[in-house]
């Protein structure tokens, strides 16, 4: 992952450990760590929610705002598609 003006970028992989199509995504990140992705249709489109445990390295509040970035920009790119 990369900040688009290039002023940080790190790696993040990860395996899945469970998907149900159009309900829900579950990994575990390389570091333990656990990530879900759960998507709920509601009135005039789909509600994706994530849970994630929090690294140690930066503040909780940073990184809840990246996954929200992250999450905007998905957004963005799927609503261009239709």
């Amino acid at each position: 992952m990369a900040a688009r003006d290039a002023s940080f970028q790190f790696d993040f992989s990860g395996t899945y450990t469970s998907v149900v199509v159009n309900e829900r995504i579950d990994v575990i990140l390389e570091d333990g760590r656990l990530w879900n992705t759960t998507f709920e249709e509601v009135e005039g489109g789909v509600k994706v929610t994530e849970e994630f445990d929090p690294e140690n390295e930066n503040p909780e509040d940073m990184q809840r705002m990246g996954w929200q970035m992250i999450l905007d920009r998905f957004k963005n790119y799927v609503e261009s598609k239709n």
